[in-house]
């Protein structure tokens, strides 16, 4: 399982461990990712998701999954979030 946010591509950077001696070793930052359940209220199911802290907090500020979904960029999300913004986008025309 890849240390990658399904909704905003997060992953992990790389960066140095800087002692008081000056010296410099590398070290990774990775991102705080989070094994959540969000329903979709369009498609009135629920999808469990590996995402970031931050990604959560986005979500719930734009209003939940589907208001997520409809704004975000196609290439940040990964391929089981795609499929679900599509259905999403497939039942908000059928209605």
């Amino acid at each position: 399982m890849s240390r990658r946010c399904e909704l905003t591509g997060k992953g992990p950077m790389v960066g140095n461990n800087v002692s008081h001696a000056n010296n410099k070793t590398k070290r990774r930052f990775l991102p705080n990712l989070q094994e959540v359940t969000l329903i979709s209220d369009t498609l009135g199911r629920s999808f469990k998701l590996r995402i970031s802290n931050a990604a959560l907090r986005s979500v719930d500020h734009r209003g939940g999954l589907d208001a997520f979904l409809a704004k975000a960029n196609d290439g940040d999300l990964s391929a089981e979030a795609l499929k679900i913004k599509k259905d999403i986008q497939k039942a908000g025309a059928a209605a």
